[in-house]
């Protein structure tokens, strides 16, 4: 699935980094602790959280996440923006929330990356 396709099933606004929206994503996480979003699988990913300050976009480049999705319409304040920028992240926000865009995403085809049994 592209972030161009993420953005279509979520609704969602583009803050930054269209020239991503062809890159190929394969996981997604759900999380607003940045602890547990560390114990998630490095893969072409997609975070979605409704985190809102620079330490979500540090973590994102340390796990090799493509694209931060703001839940619930939340708008990250202009410097997470800028940092997200610098590091080439896409950054998009949607209205729905945590478990219904998770959801969306899910059905749609992209899946967690780690299977505990």
């Amino acid at each position: 699935m592209t972030l161009g396709e993420v953005k279509t099933i979520l609704d969602a606004q583009l803050l930054c980094g269209e020239e991503l929206l062809d890159q190929e994503v394969h996981t997604a996480c759900g999380s607003d602790l940045m602890s547990d979003v560390l114990a998630f699988v490095k893969d072409q990913a997609v975070l979605l959280t409704g985190l809102m300050n620079q330490q979500v976009i540090r973590t994102a480049e340390m796990m090799d996440i493509l694209c931060i999705i703001f839940v619930r319409g939340k708008e990250p304040a202009p410097e997470v923006v800028e940092l997200a920028k610098e590091k080439d992240l896409a950054i998009m926000t949607t209205t729905h929330r945590m478990f219904t865009a998770c959801g969306l995403l899910f059905q749609s085809g992209l899946n967690g990356g780690v299977h505990i049994q």
